[in-house]
């Protein structure tokens, strides 16, 4: 609706300052032709908005305008009272701002739609960690954020998984990702993106030097990059075919859910089930050795020698040990 275009106008102006009249038309999925006309509605309205044309122009309010949150609809207002990601504010440091923003926008909030609100917050909530995670290295994200948010370059001492000392990088970020409760610093190495889950920075210098970062290039366009990377498959990677005890079948649907390609479909007749994994090299199989024999591979016959060769392997282990009493 207009009216939502025209609110959403006015909060962005608010919050950016001086937009360019593409990137609204972007955000707002319309026309740039579109934008100035809901400007010229602003201006009539008496809203004192203007926009400056040329190469470093846009559309801008008069310093000094401010409007309060108005306009919200219901669901709007219960939308800010869903906390995504209990865990992340409190890693910030943001718990108390949070709770302090909260309770401001709750008096902003037409009162018709307060109880609704105020109803969420204790109805809903969402916890974005996963079931029996185990321990996780805590994480430091005090001098990454610093970084992120006062634009300047980062010299990182950086352990990766399967080493045993870290690597020294210097990074140009773009911000900080939490994904399933684990967060990552997203930056450009030498002009290149790269992923750094902060709980390996073993220790993270601020540097006087700005950050360079590619013009253009916002913090949601990389993690997108980076994110496709490491959800597709390599080209060296291994479609397998399996069958599953049906007793075992939803363990197995938890526990391998990042390499199912389809869930396996259960017609309860018969104590198998067949499904198909997808693995991002031949080795990465031997994740089946967990579920002992209540997971057969069935194709293809090197993913089946993989997985004999790991558990002759751990055979030979513990036959070792037993001969020599330890």
């Amino acid at each position: 609706m207009k009216s939502d275009r025209l609110l959403s106008i006015l909060l962005l102006l608010q919050t950016r300052g001086r937009v360019p009249a593409r990137e609204l038309a972007g955000r707002l999925e319309v026309s740039v032709r579109t934008i100035y006309r809901d400007v010229e509605a602003l201006s009539a309205s008496g809203v004192p908005v203007y926009a400056e044309r040329g190469r470093h122009g846009g559309i801008e309010l008069l310093a000094g305008f401010r409007t309060d949150v108005t306009g919200l609809t219901a669901d709007e207002s219960r939308a800010l009272f869903v906390l995504t990601a209990q865990g992340a504010h409190a890693a910030l440091g943001l718990d108390a701002a949070l709770g302090s923003a909260l309770r401001k926008v709750m008096a902003a909030l037409p009162a018709p739609h307060r109880p609704a609100a105020e109803s969420t917050s204790r109805r809903v909530l969402v916890d974005a960690t996963r079931w029996k995670s185990g321990p996780q290295q805590s994480a430091d994200l005090q001098v990454l954020q610093d970084a992120v948010f006062s634009d300047r370059r980062l010299r990182l001492r950086y352990r990766h998984s399967g080493e045993h000392e870290p690597r020294t990088y210097t990074v140009d970020p773009y911000g900080l990702v939490a994904k399933a409760g684990v967060w990552y610093l997203v930056a450009d190495r030498r002009g290149a993106p790269r992923l750094f889950r902060a709980d390996r920075v073993r220790s993270a210098r601020l540097l006087d030097d700005p950050v360079r970062r590619r013009p253009g290039v916002e913090l949601a366009d990389v993690w997108e990059v980076l994110r496709r990377q490491v959800e597709e498959r390599p080209e060296d990677g291994i479609d397998v075919t399996v069958r599953v005890r049906r007793a075992r079948l939803d363990m197995f649907r938890r526990l391998a859910a990042a390499h199912l390609t389809a869930l396996p479909e259960d017609d309860g007749e018969g104590d198998w089930v067949t499904a198909r994994l997808s693995y991002p090299a031949p080795a990465a199989v031997r994740q089946l050795l967990a579920f002992a024999d209540q997971v057969e591979i069935l194709d293809p016959p090197g993913a089946r020698a993989e997985l004999l060769r790991a558990a002759r392997s751990v055979a030979a282990l513990y036959e070792e040990r037993e001969r020599g009493g330890g």
